[in-house]
């Protein structure tokens, strides 16, 4: 009885393996929408698109993000200035991109531009600092997917959504980890509505990584500025070895958890665009896949225990 079932079992993940390692046709017709390609994951994966034959739009958020995709790239990749928080930006690119494609449509359409800070305390934080985050990681991806959906369904392609293992447990308040809950949410309706046109929705859920984002230097000098504009009474109830302790688990995160490997996540997409059989969900880096998602179906009381043992204690704790 063990023997078959286990039997089974093997047949079902050989089936699986030969399945996921299919892959689509010629890509050299082929278009793919990058945003965010300044620095990190998105240049990263346009390079690596480009090499493949791929016909790649990297946008970029500034000058000099288009000036370093124009360099040392075939001429096949084109990159242009978008800003996913501005309508004008994006429905200008969408002109641009629809003269590039043509009737062709397009084939990838990849929503990687992102912002971490604010993070920190959910007391500490004001309405617009959730605002400049959700503009960017899930109102400028839900606008941008929008208003390219046509020239996907028209390719019958694919569209490739970063999200965050945080969307499954939120680890720190601010605007990031609800931005990103919401982009998986947003993720899953817009992948059922599409599979009636045969387009694929993946989300990428990337664990701790070293990028441009999560830039050590500029989540301590945002962390001072939140400290800093407290009032009074609320410092006093954290304390400033709170605060200092806080800071201290944000630099053994960066330093020590971020992987630096950002091929672990392109990867990921690289599989999502050119797999006959794109996956719904792939979780990128060893501490996605081994500690927070299994964190994530724990029961509360066991995952808070093991998440506030990381943070510090406020010197006002009732603990």
């Amino acid at each position: 009885m063990w023997l078959y079932l286990l039997s089974v079992v093997l047949l079902l993940a050989f089936g699986w393996l030969i399945r996921d390692r299919q892959k689509i046709g010629d890509v050299k017709d082929k278009y793919v929408l990058i945003t965010g390609c300044d620095s990190g994951f998105g240049s990263l994966l346009a390079k690596r698109l480009d090499h493949q034959g791929f016909c790649v739009l990297a946008s970029c958020l500034t000058q000099k993000g288009v000036d370093s995709m124009h360099r040392g790239n075939s001429s096949r990749l084109k990159a242009v200035l978008l800003d996913v928080t501005d309508r004008v930006s994006i429905q200008k690119t969408a002109d641009w991109v629809q003269a590039q494609v043509g009737e062709k449509g397009l084939w990838g359409l990849v929503n990687n531009a992102g912002r971490a800070v604010p993070i920190g305390p959910t007391e500490w934080m004001k309405m617009e600092d959730y605002h400049a985050v959700l503009g960017v990681n899930l109102l400028g991806l839900m606008e941008v997917t929008l208003t390219f959906l046509p020239l996907v369904k028209k390719a019958r392609g694919r569209i490739v959504n970063v999200a965050s293992v945080m969307a499954r447990i939120s680890f720190a308040g601010g605007g990031y980890c609800l931005s990103k809950c919401g982009v998986e949410s947003f993720s899953d309706s817009l992948r059922r509505d599409m599979q009636n046109f045969g387009v694929q929705v993946s989300i990428i859920e990337p664990g701790f990584f070293r990028t441009a984002v999560t830039n050590l230097e500029c989540i301590e000098k945002d962390l001072h500025r939140l400290w800093d504009r407290l009032s009074p009474e609320v410092r006093e109830s954290y304390g400033q070895k709170y605060f200092e302790k806080y800071v201290q688990v944000q630099r053994f995160s960066m330093n020590v958890l971020c992987d630096s490997d950002l091929s672990k996540v392109t990867d990921c997409m690289e599989h999502a665009l050119t797999a006959r059989h794109a996956r719904t969900r792939y979780a990128a880096g060893w501490d996605a896949k081994l500690f927070w998602i299994p964190l994530s179906y724990m029961p509360t009381i066991l995952a808070d225990f093991l998440l506030s043992a990381l943070l510090p204690k406020p010197s006002q704790s009732v603990r």
